[in-house]
């Protein structure tokens, strides 16, 4: 006795599937397309807001490199880009001083427009 089985099709081109029953998509370029026009569903503003909050946090990553913290000058941010506008959130220490971070990077303004960066270290 032969079972029936739905067609699956994929969800971008609509082409029939073969090969695995979890299947969605029939090659990268379709699974690519798909996931790209949902992130394009964005509105532009909150699309423009994410690009520069990852932005920044390349940013902040790169000038960290290695080190658990580093002073830098501000001139160094605004030379590649970094917009002080955004971040993901703050931390407030015991000190009372407030760390702006993108995501897992920070910065603290120190003195004589120089700021501090760290890494949040995972608990």
């Amino acid at each position: 006795m032969l079972r029936a089985t739905a067609v699956r099709k994929c969800l971008y081109c609509d082409k029939t599937l073969n090969g695995r029953a979890d299947k969605k998509f029939c090659n990268d370029y379709c699974r690519n397309a798909y996931n790209n026009q949902l992130k394009s569903a964005n509105s532009p503003a909150v699309r423009n807001i994410n690009n520069t909050l990852i932005k920044n946090r390349r940013i902040l990553e790169a000038m960290l490199g290695e080190e658990n913290m580093i002073k830098q000058p501000k001139d160094k941010f605004l030379n590649q880009g970094f917009n002080f506008k955004y971040f993901t959130h703050n931390y407030i220490n015991q000190k009372g001083n407030v760390y702006f971070f993108c995501y897992e990077y920070g910065y603290l303004p120190l003195e004589h427009d120089w700021f501090l960066i760290v890494k949040r270290k995972d608990h």
